[in-house]
């Protein structure tokens, strides 16, 4: 009998806390393969946690992150399999963007080729071989995107990837993302611009306080009656009118 296939992300559970203070509680959500997942919440509501929690980059309290099956830390090529944005501020300034990419293509186990490809692919062919002390934050988000993208990889874990970017960049963005998506591919993308999500998201999870306070589809938020995502978003989190 044939084993099912593991889905690109699923988390179960997750809990984490900091000096007896829950960060994250019973946080359980799933990407599926083919469809774009919006993770929104509140400023500290605990999303930028949960993703550093299934990359294992803090370790976690209970529950489990699975990707592609397995922890993150198992995967044996993990570049191959997930492409991860977290920030795009850790570029070396006295490198070229070029050189972190060809730094990055080694660590990752791909073919120096993928480089001069996902320049393409971003839009910074022209500048690849300025140093990223001259790069706007734009630029750097690019290269950063670039970097996720040079292992092929079936997954995509993004936190605020349209930081810095203009309304080009993140048409780019946006079409991008759609695309890898229709290709087969998996994108958990963290943002506070709702619009966006809306226009790219096929599902949303929303985490405040750092619970999942709802998950389901892009077409049922729609249906809901405030017809919006933001008017969704401000009604499930309790926000609607609270300035922060």
């Amino acid at each position: 009998m044939n084993e099912p296939t593991p889905l690109p992300l699923e988390v179960r559970g997750l809990r984490k806390a900091h000096r007896g203070r829950p960060r994250v509680s019973d946080v359980s959500f799933s990407v599926r393969p083919g469809r774009v997942v919006g993770l929104l919440g509140p400023n500290g509501a605990g999303k930028t946690t949960t993703i550093r929690l299934l990359l294992g980059l803090v370790s976690r309290d209970g529950g489990d992150a699975l990707v592609l099956g397995a922890p993150y830390r198992e995967l044996v090529h993990p570049a191959q399999q997930v492409g991860v944005v977290l920030d795009a501020g850790g570029l070396h300034p006295a490198r070229t963007g070029r050189q972190h990419l060809a730094i990055a293509a080694l660590r990752a186990g791909v073919g120096a080729d993928r480089v001069a490809a996902v320049l393409a692919e971003v839009g910074m062919s022209q500048d690849a071989d300025r140093r990223a002390g001259t790069y706007s934050l734009g630029m750097r988000q690019r290269i950063a995107i670039a970097a996720a993208l040079l292992g092929e990889p079936r997954l995509l874990v993004l936190d605020e990837p349209a930081n810095g970017l203009d309304p080009a960049g993140m048409h780019w963005l946006r079409q991008r993302l759609r695309a890898f998506a229709a290709d087969g591919g998996a994108v958990l993308v963290s943002s506070h611009l709702l619009s966006d999500i809306q226009e790219i998201a096929d599902d949303v999870v929303v985490i405040t306080e750092g619970r999942v306070v709802a998950e389901t589809t892009m077409a049922a938020v729609l249906a809901d009656r405030t017809g919006t995502l933001e008017g969704y978003y401000l009604e499930v989190t309790g926000t609607e009118g609270v300035v922060r």
